[in-house]
């Protein structure tokens, strides 16, 4: 009998020597970091919706305990869900894996720190939708046809006015010189010089005709008309049109030379 009490003490002597030496275990575990005051204070704040607030008391528990978990997973799940912060939501859950690797939750929030990711590409560079990019496209290139179109009438409509300007074709007043209008008639190649019939000079106004016997001819000159020269020389205007067959008096220009009829 003396045996197992003295057993049972011995016993009891071991225990008790372990407790005082400190070998028990000292970390902190999950329900301990939860009791942290600061830690105690974001979960009310939390409950009370004050998130702001909720965010502030878990920094500084991480402040007073940079180890915690539990208050890394509350950052993380206060700066995805309300902060809209996913660049802090993601460095938060991330430590908290990194804390924590055997969490019972890991799985979601690896996929919370993936959503975090996507969020984040998007705010920095947001795409459009493919249906809106192809719209998009389809308009870009029908302002650039239109564009193409205006260039190629512009450039038709000056070539013209080179051309009349090399032949000195000095349009009179009330010749058309305006620009070409947004749907002109489709132009037509230059005739080959060569098929030009001969005596024609083209982008000019065709001479009379040789003057007859008993004629003779007036050069005009600037700002002269028809009904001005019949004055000058004391002939009819009908008289004067009968002489210039296919002319259009109305429109004479400098340097253009009429048959006159014999007074």
């Amino acid at each position: 009998m003396s045996f197992w009490i003295r057993l049972a003490g011995g016993a009891c002597a071991l225990w008790l020597g372990i407790t005082l030496s400190g070998c028990t275990p000292s970390g902190q575990d999950a329900l301990s970091e939860e009791k942290e005051p600061h830690f105690v204070l974001g979960k009310s704040r939390v409950n009370a919706m004050d998130f702001q607030g909720a965010i502030e008391a878990f920094e500084q528990s991480l402040e007073a305990n940079p180890h915690s978990a539990a208050a890394h997973f509350e950052l993380g799940w206060l700066d995805d869900e309300k902060a809209s912060d996913p660049a802090a939501a993601i460095y938060h859950y991330q430590e908290y894996l990194k804390l924590n690797p055997n969490a019972d939750n890991a799985d979601v929030i690896k996929q919370r720190i993936y959503r975090c990711k996507q969020q984040l590409a998007a705010d920095v560079l947001p795409l459009p939708s493919a249906p809106a990019a192809q719209q998009q496209l389809e308009k870009l290139s029908d302002q650039n046809r239109q564009l193409q179109d205006e260039v190629g009438k512009w450039r038709a409509y000056y070539a013209s006015q080179l051309a009349a300007a090399k032949t000195n074709s000095t349009p009179s007043p009330g010749y058309d010189v305006s620009p070409p209008i947004s749907n002109p008639a489709p132009l037509t190649p230059a005739q080959p010089v060569s098929a030009r019939p001969a005596g024609i000079n083209p982008g000019r106004t065709a001479n009379p005709k040789p003057a007859a016997a008993g004629t003779h001819t007036h050069t005009v000159v600037a700002g002269e008309t028809a009904m001005g020269i019949t004055r000058k020389y004391g002939v009819r205007l009908s008289a004067l049109q009968a002489a210039n067959p296919g002319v259009n008096l109305s429109r004479i220009h400098t340097g253009q030379v009429l048959n006159l009829p014999v007074p």
